[in-house]
């Protein structure tokens, strides 16, 4: 059963940071809670409280919430309407689907001033005759009840014919009163039986018809061999029957006629949690899987694939010499290599176009080009071995440098390498043509060459 905790107040107050001093609105329905217990103390400043779908029997310690304004206590065990004077700002009440047969219990309602929709359908005193007409009168400052809007009229149509309803709403009451008292009584006898054949049950070893290994072992030693395999056959009949005859008493209980009573949502509640129990320890009676074998005991490394799915955040690689290992949310992933690798020079990555995870292994023995220099005992392993292997690669051209002169070029005699002159802006003299050429002929239509 749940309680009203100062966690579980803190967990709903999300919105305002987890500070419930200041708290102005909290949402507490679906928590199994039975009692209405400390948030007067804490939530003074409640506005809005919702606390519908739980088990409360009772409205108390709201007195204090003077500036609260709308409650919400439907589907709950409430059997009467108390203890909301001090609500002095309350103008909406929620009380649907409830147990409320003393319908007279809503005078108490007259000292909240501010009170303007008021919700009962689902409750016995809804179904009276009259029920309208007297609350309309007991509350005059209700606008809406049950989601229906107050006219004028009916309300003064009620108040004519307040004295015959009222009568009438006190026979009722007195019958329901009655017959909830007869309930109760079934009630608390079915509680009391319930509670007798638990006890049997602890008291009476094989009474739920199981084995137990103290009945066992009074047997005589000559027939406990005999009878060694046919025990561990009958324990295992006793075991499949005892679990049919649960999943029978849970059919029986589902489909047994029940009235619906505070006590019946009660008993739903017990049955559901002991359901719920039983297979907590069926869960942990159940056999624990051993551990998957990574690394036999002759030091031997298997091949191993656990992990169906992998995050990012979930993942760990762990490269050795001879293998590879991926433990993704605890589950591992690893394999054998071909040929040794060097691990303080691998890496893992995410591939920016597949989302593949790419792990990148050098060998040992491997040139590494890309900027990283390389020793001389690598290269003469890596030169032996291409002599070995192909033939047709024996020799190697390599790019001789003089050291004499810079390995870079010199950036201030680029220029200066080839020196042009400037064209001179003199014009040439023009030989022209003599008198004494022979060739020479004078046009008078021609002017001069100056």
């Amino acid at each position: 059963m749940g309680r009203i905790t100062e966690d579980l107040i803190r967990r709903n107050a999300e919105h305002n940071d987890c500070v419930i001093f200041s708290l102005e609105e909290l949402s507490l329905h679906q928590q199994e809670i039975e009692r209405l217990e400390h948030i007067d103390k804490w939530c003074r400043d409640l506005k809005i409280l919702y606390l519908q779908n739980n088990l409360i029997g009772k409205i108390e310690n709201v007195s204090k919430l003077k500036k609260l304004e709308y409650l919400n206590l439907a589907l709950n065990n409430i059997e009467k309407i108390e203890n909301l004077e001090g609500c002095e700002d309350l103008t909406k009440l929620d009380l649907t689907v409830n147990f409320i047969g003393e319908l007279s219990s809503i005078k108490t309602l007259k000292h909240n001033i501010h009170l303007k929709e008021l919700f009962l359908m689902g409750n016995p005193c809804a179904d009276f005759d009259g029920y309208r007409q007297f609350v309309v009168v007991m509350l005059p400052q209700l606008k809406w009840l049950d989601g229906k809007e107050i006219e004028r009229s009916e309300r003064i149509q009620a108040m004519q014919n307040y004295s015959a309803v009222e009568q009438q709403i006190r026979e009722q009451e007195e019958a329901y009163c009655l017959r909830r008292a007869k309930e109760k009584e079934e009630a608390q006898r079915k509680l009391e039986e319930e509670k007798e054949i638990e006890d049997k049950k602890r008291r009476n070893p094989g009474f739920d018809r199981r084995w137990y290994t103290d009945t066992h072992a009074a047997l005589p030693v000559s027939t406990e061999n005999k009878d060694h395999l046919q025990v561990l056959k009958s324990q295992e009949e006793e075991h499949v029957m005892g679990t049919l005859d649960e999943n029978e008493d849970d059919m029986a209980f589902w489909n047994k006629p029940s009235s619906f009573t505070p006590e019946s949502r009660l008993e739903t509640l017990r049955h559901m949690e002991k359901q719920r129990q039983a297979q907590e320890k069926l869960s942990k009676n159940e056999k624990v899987k051993p551990p998957r074998t990574l690394i036999t005991e002759d030091g031997k490394v298997l091949n191993v694939n656990e992990a169906k799915y992998m995050d990012t955040s979930l993942i760990e690689v762990d490269v050795q010499p001879t293998y590879v290992r991926v433990m993704v949310k605890g589950k591992p992933f690893q394999l054998i290599l071909s040929a040794e690798v060097q691990p303080d020079r691998s890496s893992a990555k995410r591939s920016q176009t597949t989302g593949h995870l790419v792990i990148c292994m050098p060998k040992v023995g491997d040139v590494i080009t890309g900027g990283r220099p390389t020793s001389k005992s690598v290269e003469t392993t890596s030169d032996n071995n291409g002599e070995q292997t192909n033939p047709r690669k024996k020799k190697i051209e390599r790019l001789e440098v003089d050291p004499s002169k810079h390995s870079y070029p010199d950036v201030t005699t680029i220029v200066q390498e080839k020196k042009y002159k400037p064209k001179s802006l003199k014009s040439q003299p023009k030989i022209l043509p003599s008198e004494e050429d022979p060739d020479f002929e004078d046009n008078p239509e021609v002017p001069p060459l100056i």
